[in-house]
C-alpha cells in the first residue's frame, strides 16, 4: 500500500460559480489525519460540490485544495495523468453506491487495484477479499449489485474506495438510506477507519449521526463556512 500522508487536507478560499450564480464563496477549512469531520448545511448549500471539488470531479474558480504534494488550483479539471498523486490519497463514496452492475462485489473492489495501480490480479483479489471481509460482507464477494441489500452495497462501495489505501475518505450523505440501526453500524465502522489514521470528511444533514460520531462539525451556510470547528454536541 502507499504511504499514508501525515498532513491535513487543506481547503483555502474555495470559490465556485455557475453562470452568474455564486455556489461557494471563500470556503476555508482543514481536516487532520485521524479526524472525522461532518460537513453540514441545508440541502443545496454546496456540501456535495465541495466534496467533488476536493476529489477533482468538478472545477472551481478560486482558491486551492492541498493534500501533501497534491494541489488543485482554479481552472478546468486536470487530465487524469496529472491527478495520480491525488487519486492515490483521496477516496470518494457517493450517496448512491454506483457499483458496476455487470461486476461482482469482488470485481468492483479490485477495479482500481488492477487498472489504476497495475497490481497483478492475484494480489488485487487477495486485498479486495480482505477488505470485504473486514467490512462484514466477505460472504457476498461473488454477488452482483442487484443481489445486494442497500447496506451491503454501501459497504462494497466503501471497500472499493478504500482499496488504494487513501489517506482521505470523502463520503456524500452516507446515512441517507439507512435505518437507525444501520446508521450506528456505519458510524462505528467510520470510527475504526479514523483510528487507522485516515481523515474523513462526511457531508451529511443527519444531526444525530454527527453528534454521535464526528469529532468536529464544519457548518456551511450562505455559500461560506460559518462554523469551521464546532463541537458535534452543539449541532
Amino acid at each position: 500500500m502507499e504511504r499514508r500522508v501525515s498532513n491535513p487536507l487543506v481547503v483555502r478560499d474555495l470559490g465556485l460559480k455557475r453562470g452568474d450564480r455564486i455556489i461557494l464563496d471563500g470556503v476555508t477549512f482543514e481536516v487532520e489525519p485521524g479526524e472525522l469531520c461532518a460537513l453540514m448545511g441545508a440541502s443545496g448549500a454546496g456540501k456535495s460540490t465541495i466534496l467533488r471539488a476536493i476529489a477533482a470531479l468538478e472545477p472551481f474558480d478560486a482558491g486551492t485544495v492541498m493534500l501533501d504534494e497534491a494541489k488543485l488550483v482554479p481552472g478546468p479539471v486536470p487530465p487524469q495523468s496529472r491527478l495520480k498523486e491525488l487519486r492515490r490519497h483521496v477516496g470518494f463514496v457517493f450517496q448512491a453506491p454506483s457499483l458496476f452492475e455487470h461486476m461482482t462485489a469482488l470485481d468492483n473492489v479490485m477495479l482500481a487495484l488492477v487498472h489504476a495501480l497495475r497490481w497483478p490480479r492475484d494480489k488485487s483479489e487477495r486485498v479486495a477479499a480482505e477488505l470485504l471481509e473486514s467490512l462484514g460482507v466477505g460472504g457476498r464477494s461473488g454477488a452482483y449489485p442487484r443481489e445486494l441489500s442497500g447496506g451491503e452495497a454501501q459497504r462494497v462501495a466503501i471497500a472499493r474506495a478504500l482499496a488504494p489505501d487513501p489517506a482521505v475518505l470523502l463520503m456524500d450523505e452516507p446515512t441517507a438510506a439507512l435505518d437507525p440501526a444501520r446508521r450506528g453500524v456505519l458510524g462505528e465502522l467510520l470510527r475504526d477507519l479514523v483510528k487507522q489514521g485516515r481523515a474523513l470528511l462526511v457531508a451529511t444533514h443527519d444531526v444525530d449521526f454527527a453528534r454521535s460520531y464526528a469529532d468536529r462539525v464544519i457548518e456551511l451556510a450562505d455559500r461560506r463556512i460559518v462554523a469551521p470547528g464546532s463541537s458535534p454536541s452543539g449541532v
